[in-house]
């Protein structure tokens, strides 16, 4: 990135006298400049002349960047003032060489072809010179160049390296950043002149109610509202004779006064009423006549701007901005022909804490009608910004309310629509089924907002979920089924099936969505007209659940579902009730995690060999599979299983299979088949570590035959993964390495925690271990708490196998800098005895408090 403002690299060359090509550019100026001269002689220096004059210098600076011989990548762009082709006879000329790649030594010379003959034949370029990855950040300290980009053209060069240039730069967030940026600007220069725009000798170009007014009167419409200025106190035509006027002054001046001189002194008014051939007998009168007529045109730029300042909306999205009465569309015939972008003006509502604008509401309900389902999500974009609208937060029932009154809910679900104004008689339900689906959703905004000491416990629940968003769904759907009087848990599964299709998603969160809508009512049964105190019972519904993640969904589902039935219908007893029977079967899930193996004729074993895929043998599937936990069976789709199968097949003892896949835009899925090897878990997780990933979920699962299937879920926080082109092949080598025995991930790990990127700031936590034989008829079960950090897991599983113990099993979870994690673990097959719990526990804190 190269910059005029510090001298770059080119101010450095030395000047040569005018050759052919600076004899012609010469000419070519020099006509310029006559045409507008006369043009500013005869009182005509505004708006068109400079527009004319403007082209003029396009057209030589075009042909001198042909001649230059320039790269294929790169376009020359006119910013600020000649941007906006209003090139006064002295003003700068304000370029931007922008490069497609990197500056090399071909650019250099391209830059100096072009630059140098302006500059030898006296031309006074303000250039900046940029590579287009230099715009992917923005330039928060520079509002000046930001300002200037706002008016960018291109003159010469690539066009759809403009394009591509423009797509980075204008953006919502940049815009709001300039606004703000330009209002300080404002404010400034204001300040300067006294906050008045009469001065006896105005600048026109920076006093109040000048040129620089009325530019930015354009940029707050141009990024708030196009529209904005035709709604102001001044009609358009005075607005646009205000601006012509100041542009004949100012080409007077800079004629009289043969600089870029600015200030309508006493002496240049005389001299300026004369070009502009003011009426009077005396000087006095015509001076009197041009002062009066700069002020009523700076009275009307200065009004128009305290107006656009007071009611311009702040811009928050594409075609959206903030105003007082809410989110509005900055365009409305726009908007009514893309109903994909009308999902953003309720996240925007939300995101901003405020409703969107009936204006906005009236467009979308008077042309909702004209669209189908798939309009309003067309791709993965729209997809993904209609599920992050659903994130449970502080408004979503209000917005949400706000599309149903529109018509806009039934439109984007119109297996909501059959339920809108629904009657259900019965004995406790005191709403319409779509108001008791939204006030589901408000019960579960309010959770997660909550700072009722009671309902903590809840919230907390609700805090640890990876898809928070899947359970707002569920909820949407789960009684669209009532439309008919039948059973409706089985016609909303088979109606939610179609909006899953719509909406793609995944495997693993359809069946979620799938499994709460089936089931419910099931948890709310068991809670309140089960013996939940029966260990059976708990057992039982353990089993069905099979995951922590479903548990803490369903159980805040029924609680959501239960609260909207009526006021009185959750009553703190059942509250407690549901509670109770979620920590039990909590319990039961992580503490009896691996008890249950897997058999030969187990139902979840005979789905995967009904299915089974063509390179697959039934045979090598239930070898894979036999005397592994049969959680495993939940924890993992199908094709998971078969992933897993195939990586398994042919290993032998030297040998380390792995496979490493994206999840989805943020979370990889690392999974390790080897035979049982000595510090295995704790090697692959000092090996993440090493290279800055965050490791959200592991599973270390062995079977009777020693074969071992790790498998991580981690997150690539530092771009590890995606900056780096080798990336994936570099760390599947260094992992290979270090479980093969190769190489010691100690080293590795020690060189990190020196780094600066190790260190972290935070809360800090005592750390507790706590052992238990009692919970698990097969393992002893280490509960570990302590302050999240590099090599955590690594340091704990190290301890674990210097003291001769094998990680059978292992959850890892994390609540911001606090890091849960739970260990089954035997040794020599059998649960540890007393005394090895005790030596065991003793180190591990000795060690995690070594290291807090």
């Amino acid at each position: 990135m190269l910059d005029a403002a510090t001298g770059g690299e080119y101010h450095g060359m030395s000047v040569t006298q005018p050759d052919p090509v600076g004899a012609r550019l010469t000419g070519s100026l020099a006509a310029a400049r006559a045409e507008l001269t006369a043009d500013v002689r005869r009182g005509a220096g505004g708006r068109g002349a400079l527009e004319r004059y403007s082209d003029r210098v396009d057209a030589m600076l075009r042909q001198l960047f042909a001649d230059g011989k320039p790269p294929e990548h790169v376009v020359v762009l006119a910013l600020g003032g000649y941007g906006r082709r209003h090139l006064c006879l002295h003003s700068d000329i304000d370029l931007l060489v922008l490069f497609g790649g990197s500056i090399g030594a071909v650019e250099e010379r391209f830059l100096r072809s072009f630059l140098h003959p302006l500059w030898d034949i006296g031309v006074v370029v303000g250039h900046q010179v940029r590579e287009i990855d230099d715009f992917r950040k923005l330039e928060a300290d520079n509002p000046e160049f930001l300002l200037a980009l706002l008016d960018a053209r291109p003159v010469a060069g690539a066009r759809a390296l403009f394009d591509r240039f423009s797509a980075l730069f204008h953006k919502p967030d940049t815009h709001a950043h300039i606004l703000t940026s330009l209002l300080q600007l404002i404010d400034e220069r204001h300040a300067r002149f006294n906050a008045t725009l009469y001065q006896l000798e105005p600048d026109v170009k920076e006093s109040p109610g000048a040129l620089r007014d009325l530019a930015a009167t354009r940029t707050i419409a141009l990024l708030t509202d196009p529209l904005l200025l035709r709604r102001g106190p001044a009609d358009p035509a005075r607005f646009d004779d205000a601006e012509d006027f100041l542009l004949r002054v100012r080409s007077t001046l800079h004629l009289e006064t043969d600089r870029n001189l600015n200030v309508l002194s006493h002496e240049l008014q005389e001299k300026t009423s004369e070009f502009l051939a003011y009426p009077g007998a005396e000087p006095r009168q015509r001076v009197e006549r041009l002062m009066s007529d700069y002020f009523r045109h700076a009275r009307t730029v200065s009004r128009s701007l305290e107006w656009a300042r007071k009611t311009a909306p702040a811009p928050v999205g594409p075609n959206l901005g903030l105003s007082r009465d809410g989110i509005r569309f900055l365009d409305p015939i726009q908007a009514a022909r893309d109903p994909s972008s009308w999902i953003g003006a309720f996240q925007a509502a939300i995101d901003s804490g405020t409703e969107v604008a009936e204006e906005a509401m009236s467009c979308i309900q008077q042309h909702v009608d004209r669209y189908r389902a798939d309009d309003f999500f067309p791709d993965d974009a729209s997809r993904a910004a209609l599920l992050a609208l659903l994130k449970p937060r502080a408004g979503l029932y209000a917005r949400l309310s706000q599309m149903h009154d529109c018509g806009l809910l039934g439109r984007v679900f119109p297996e909501f629509q059959a339920i809108s104004w629904r009657v259900v008689r019965d004995f406790y339900h005191k709403y319409t089924v779509d108001e008791h689906t939204l006030l589901t959703i408000r019960g579960l905004e309010r959770l997660s907002t909550t700072a009722d000491p009671y309902r903590q416990r809840l919230r907390n629940v609700l805090n640890e979920l990876a898809e928070p968003e899947l359970l707002v769904l569920s909820l949407l759907l789960h009684d669209v089924g009532k439309w008919r009087d039948d059973d409706h848990a089985t016609e909303s599964v088979r109606m939610a099936r179609d909006v899953l299709d719509r909406l793609r998603l995944t495997d693993e969160a359809r069946e979620t969505v799938l499994f709460l809508i089936k089931h419910h009512l099931r948890m709310s049964l068991v809670a309140f007209r089960r013996d939940t105190e029966d260990p059976d019972i708990v057992k039982d519904f353990a089993a069905f659940i099979g995951t922590e993640q479903r548990l803490k969904m369903l159980c805040l589902l029924t609680l959501a579902d239960v609260e909207a039935v009526s006021p009185e219908t959750l009553t703190p007893w059942k509250e407690e009730l549901l509670w109770r029977l979620y920590v039990d079967t909590y319990n039961h899930l992580t503490q009896r995690y691996g008890d249950e193996r897997i058999g030969r004729n187990q139902a979840g074993v005979n789905d995967l060999l009904a299915q089974c895929p063509s390179d697959l043998e039934p045979q090598e599937i239930t070898r894979f599979l036999e005397g592994l936990p049969q959680r495993y069976l939940q924890l993992f789709n199908h094709e998971a299983i078969y992933r897993h199968v195939r990586l398994a097949r042919g290993i032998q003892p030297d040998e380390v299979h792995l496979s490493l896949d994206r999840q989805d835009s943020s979370v990889w899925t690392l999974a390790v088949v080897t035979l049982d090897k000595p510090f295995l878990f704790s090697n692959i997780c000092g090996v993440l570590s090493s290279f800055g990933m965050d490791i959200l979920r592991g599973h270390a699962l062995t079977n009777p035959n020693g074969l071992v299937l790790d498998v991580f879920q981690f997150t690539d926080d530092e771009r590890f993964l995606a900056l780096n082109d080798d990336a994936q092949d570099r760390l599947l080598h260094v992992l290979e390495n270090v479980v093969a025995g190769r190489d010691d991930v100690t080293v590795r790990l020690r060189g990190r925690e020196r780094g600066a990127l190790a260190v972290k700031t935070g809360a800090r936590f005592p750390p507790v271990v706590r052992a238990d034989k009692e919970a698990s008829s097969q393992y002893t079960i280490l509960d570990i708490v302590a302050t999240n950090g590099l090599g955590l897991l690594y340091r704990i599983s190290r301890v674990i196998s210097q003291h001769g113990c094998d990680v059978d099993l292992v959850l890892i979870a994390t609540e911001g800098e606090k890091a849960i994690d739970v260990f089954h673990i035997t040794k020599g097959g059998s649960k540890l005895t007393d005394g090895e719990q005790q030596g065991l526990t003793s180190d591990l804190l000795r060690t995690l408090e070594d290291t807090q």
